[in-house]
Parts: C-alpha cells; structure tokens; sequence
C-alpha cells in the first residue's frame, strides 16, 4: 500500500549535474525521481547539448530528447571558464552530496574544480565522473560515445547476423548501462559517506559497461578459446531460442530446456524431432542451429504469428511477438504498466515522457519539476546556496552567468 505521505528515499540529497546529452544527464534524473534535488549546471547560451538535438522541433528551443532526461531537475547557467563561474560552484559544492560530470577526462581539473580540489571544501562530497573510456589507460583522451563504446568493447563484434556488415545495438546501451552502473556506485558511495564523512571520487567508463554486458560472450570466448560471432536473434547458450518466420512475418519463442523441447515437438506434430540424433539435446541443436530452424519454420510458416504466440503460451512455452514502439506503447500491458506518461511544461504544455522502469511501492517516484528552461533557477539556487542578491549580481556582472 502507497504511503504518500512518507518522503521519498532520497529527498534531501544535493546533486550537482554538470554534464551534457545523455549517460550523465539520464543518471542525474534517477536521483531526481527519487527525490534529490537536482542542480544542472549548464554552459551559458546553448546549454546542454541535446537541448538543441534530434532534428525536428518542439514549440520552444528544447528537444524532445531533452524533456526526456532532465526532469526533476534545476537549471543554473555558469561559465565554468571565468573566476566568478568557479567561485558559484564552489560555493553550490560546500553542500552538495553528489556530483556527476561528463566533462573529457581531466577537463575539470584543469579548471581548477577537480575532485581533489572540492573534496577539500567538502569531504564527505561523492565525485562521480563518466566519460567514454575512462580516466586512465591509453584511451583516455580520446573523445567517446556510445557508438565507439560498442565497436570498441566487442559488443558489436557479436551484434547482427552472421557475414553482415557491421551493426549497433538498436538502442544506446552503453550509454544507459554506464548510467546506471554509476548510479550504483554513486549510491553506495554516498551511503559510505553517511557513515564515515568522506566522500570518493567514482570513475564510470561507457567502454567498461559495455565490456561488463559481454559476460556470457566472454564466458564463451574464455571457455572455448572461439571468438563469440553474432548470432541474430539467436542465443548461444541454448536453441530453439531466436525468432521464428511464420506464414505472416517473425515471433520470438523458445524452447530453451528439454522438457519444453519435447512439449514444443508434441505441440507441432512434428514427434520425429525427437528421434532424430542432430537435435536430442541442447548441444546437439546448438551445433546443427540452422537445420533446427529451417525444420521448425516448416510448420511455422503454416499459420500467422498471433496463431503461434497464443497456442505456445498457452501450452507453457514461452513465445511473443515482434512489436514496433508504437505497438508496444499502445500494448494494453504497457498502459498498465504506465511506461508513457505526460508532464506539464511551461512552454510545451503536455509533454509524453517515459515512464519510471522501476516501480517503488511504498515512495513511488514522482515529476515534482518539469525539465528546467535554461538558467530558470540561477539566482534561486543561488540564494538558497547563502548568497545576498547583492553578490548575485556582482557575480554577474563579472561574468559567472555568461555574457
């Protein structure tokens, strides 16, 4: 049962979000969900990145993209460039329990506003960094994204299908893995430093996630000294597990252990299955995968998919079927689930956003803001942090908040 009146599990917990487009912003905006109150500090005039992305437009300056990830959050604009920039975050840093920054490794230090340098202004302060390929190795320097975090990690060594050109994952899983490997640490850390008074500073790396999803590839590879090959929809640890084609286009089913095997050649009418000696266990049917297939779609391709899907599920084997994102939104079981919902926005009205992937039932999330314009909280933020209006606008004047 929901108790609303109980505050949310992190309400109290400062966040500074000095990063750009998504890894950082996206992790940022989990902790706002669950109640920090998230500071995004953004480089005066264009702001964050993906404010200005994606190619088409929205009634006001900021992406679709944008509204997506930065709910929850507080805009203050400083150039981190100048004096009076640096000093406004100093001051933001003295009570802050978090800091998450996307910056080309060193680019803060090199400003002055390393971790080193705010630890000592707040030691207990968890200084979280993400970046393409981490803070060290001989990769560092290099500028990194998700694209380059999968070609690089192996990932998309194993993407696609066999003899295809190379091909990505269809959506950004390095970038939304390392946010959510960074908020793990993140957490932990600032549970460590609620116990002790100090703080640590975290190093997240797209290219490390990326090489920590690979973990049954690897196990392959180090098992059986064969580098992993991609696959398609199949899975290299069982078959029949893949889509199948069917008298009206592809589902997805499998048959991943023996005893649904047997169920699902009894279900076919196709016993002989059974006896024949390229299929009697898993890695006989891993070993002859393309025969397995081409004997199944023989039946399969009798009748349409939605057939399939509901005459395997209804004799326990797990099927499904291909859907597109308008389908799937629409599903009955993602209204449900309440995977769309809509914000306020000042200048949008109503946006659509996605809804929260993990559901708390005792502190559901909430949209307590809507994602901020840019610079809308400066001088609130400012104020709250123990600044007179009279030092606002000397700080402005000397530059802090740009020109």
């Amino acid at each position: 049962m929901t108790d609303t009146s109980r505050p949310l599990p992190l309400a109290g917990v400062r966040v500074l979000d000095i990063s750009q487009v998504m890894a950082g912003p996206y992790a940022c905006m989990l902790l706002g969900d669950l109640g920090a109150d998230v500071i995004k500090i953004e480089p005066p005039g264009t702001g964050d990145q993906t404010r200005g992305s994606m190619g088409f437009k929205m009634k006001g300056a900021d992406s679709l993209g944008f509204l997506n990830m930065n709910r929850n959050k507080r805009s203050v604009t400083l150039d981190l460039k100048t004096g009076a920039g640096k000093e406004a975050l100093k001051t933001l840093a003295r009570d802050a329990d978090i800091l998450v920054e996307n910056y080309r490794p060193g680019a803060l230090r090199r400003l002055g506003l390393g971790y080193e340098v705010l630890k000592e202004i707040n030691p207990r302060l968890v200084y979280t960094s993400i970046s393409g390929f981490g803070q060290t190795g001989p990769w560092a320097d290099r500028p990194g994204f998700d694209l380059m975090a999968q070609a690089m990690s192996g990932v998309m060594s194993v993407t696609g299908y066999p003899d295809s050109p190379p091909v990505k994952a269809g959506v950004p899983v390095a970038d939304i893995g390392c946010a959510l490997f960074a908020i793990y640490a993140t957490l932990a850390a600032y549970i460590g430093a609620k116990n002790t008074g100090q703080g640590q500073y975290i190093d997240a790396a797209l290219f490390d996630t990326a090489m920590a999803f690979s973990v049954w590839d690897t196990c392959d590879w180090w098992g059986t000294g064969k580098p992993p090959q991609p696959l398609g929809t199949s899975n290299k640890m069982t078959a029949p597990y893949q889509a199948m084609a069917c008298a009206d286009g592809h589902f997805v089913m499998g048959a991943n252990n023996q005893k649904l095997w047997v169920q699902l050649c009894q279900l076919m009418g196709r016993e002989e299955l059974l006896q024949d000696p390229r299929f009697t266990n898993i890695a006989q049917r891993l070993a002859h995968r393309a025969e397995l297939q081409e004997e199944l779609e023989r039946t399969f391709r009798t009748q349409g998919k939605d057939y399939w899907v509901e005459t395997l599920l209804a004799n326990g084997i797990p099927a499904g079927p291909i859907l597109s994102y308008p389908e799937a939104f629409g599903s009955d079981h993602a209204k449900e689930r309440r995977m769309r919902m809509e914000i306020d926005h000042p200048v949008e009205g109503k946006v659509p956003n996605i809804g929260f992937a993990v559901k708390l039932t005792g502190t559901p999330q909430q949209v307590r803001r809507h994602p901020p314009l840019l610079g809308e909280h400066t001088e609130e933020v400012l104020a709250e942090a123990g600044l007179s209006s009279e030092r606002i606008a000397q700080l402005r004047a000397e530059g802090a908040f740009g020109a």
